[in-house]
């Protein structure tokens, strides 16, 4: 067990005020710290000692990851633990399956795009299902609301130019993504011109109805911010068929392969398949491809993004990772037969002889022991 060093990404959407604060230090940041990654993704690996991870687990796998680890995941560590700080919109954006993201970065490596090119959509072979927990109040939209919802969304609005795109849709139960797929693969191809219309009819209609205190109120508080943010923008529009979600300290959301999604604001720890291959389709100045995205989407609704917590851990599919949050006031030990990332959110926590504040971390191997951690701050815990 040893002192994990993270590495922060300075992206636009990131907070000058929220990492820090956490961390405590008393001034802003130079510039926007949006992700401090905890990993050994290539792009950014994080230290132990001045050495990167990405060294130490190649030097010996065994011992790093253990033998489960290496079965089911090759020589890679299978998670990237983070802190995100929204300050404003991320990308409308979703992430590929394994097939597809193996497709993909195979098919770029042929046509001769490079893996640093601001063009190239796939930097690995991994998917990325990722769990975001709220640190602070944090707003994000999380998949394809479902249509009966939308429907009833549409009908408050009362918008002409919006209604009319009603007409193409087919009113039998089973045809639920077939509709979604109609709507957001129309509405993202539409001339510019057009769009802009349809998109300043919507914030019309939209505008009196804002102080709703109902999730209609909700949307439409949002759809009308990304418009002010983003104006015009693609984005807006799939922005009215995605569920808005407020989460309160210590609730998270799971989102699979195909999922479409974007964060809005807020402060969280976010664990993933160790990847960082994002399709974006709107609300960002980054490289857009709307038909690599059509073509990884899920367009099955997503009743419910929430992710509750049993006994202190995250229940989601996903094989690559496990997330359990801990708040100790005792002896906590933590078992392990695989490789762990260990995040202090708050107050202190000591580890043996290390001493853990907010905003620092430690890297345990598969070869560790069980640890033993003393302390009454907040954990979290991410294994492979």
């Amino acid at each position: 067990m040893q002192l994990l060093n993270g590495k922060v990404r300075a992206y636009p959407w990131g907070s000058r005020t929220m990492l820090a604060e956490l961390r405590g230090t008393p001034s802003p940041s130079e510039r926007p710290e949006a992700e401090l990654w905890f990993g050994a993704h290539p792009a950014a690996p994080s230290e132990v000692a001045g050495t990167p991870l990405t060294e130490i687990i190649a030097a010996d796998p065994t011992a790093a990851l253990g033998e489960r680890v290496l079965r089911e995941h090759g020589q890679s560590l299978p998670f990237l633990l983070k802190l995100l700080a929204a300050d404003e919109p991320l990308s409308l954006q979703a992430h590929p399956s394994a097939a597809q993201a193996r497709e993909g970065y195979a098919r770029e490596d042929a046509e001769g795009i490079a893996l640093t090119a601001p063009h190239r959509d796939y930097k690995d072979v991994n998917p990325k299902p990722e769990l975001i927990v709220a640190l602070t109040d944090f707003t994000a939209m999380a998949g394809f609301r479902p249509l009966e919802q939308t429907r009833e969304l549409f009908a408050a609005l009362e918008c002409e130019a919006l209604d009319r795109y009603l007409t193409m849709l087919d009113d039998r139960v089973d045809a639920e993504e077939a509709n979604l797929r109609a709507l957001f693969t129309t509405w993202i191809t539409i001339p510019g011109k057009v769009r802009r219309e349809l998109i300043d009819a919507i914030v019309a209609a939209a505008t009196p109805l804002r102080g709703r205190e109902d999730w209609i109120g909700r949307t439409l508080r949002n759809v009308v911010y990304l418009n002010e943010r983003y104006p015009g923008d693609v984005g807006v529009l799939g922005a009215l068929l995605l569920n808005h979600i407020q989460l309160e300290p210590g609730e998270a959301i799971y989102l699979d392969a195909g999922q479409l999604h974007a964060y809005i604001r807020g402060l969280g720890v976010e664990v993933m398949a160790n990847s960082d291959n994002v399709l974006r389709g709107g609300l960002t100045s980054k490289y857009v491809d709307v038909p690599e995205l059509v073509r990884v989407l899920d367009f099955n609704s997503l009743a419910d993004p929430v992710v509750a917590q049993v006994a202190g851990e995250y229940p989601v599919p996903a094989n690559e990772f496990r997330l359990t949050r801990v708040s100790p006031t005792e002896d906590y030990e933590i078992e392990h037969d695989g490789p762990a990332v260990a995040l202090c959110t708050r107050g202190t926590l000591q580890f043996g002889e290390l001493e853990l504040g907010p905003g620092e971390a430690v890297w345990i191997p598969a070869s560790d022991p069980a640890v033993t951690v003393r302390g009454g701050g907040e954990l979290f815990l991410a294994r492979g």
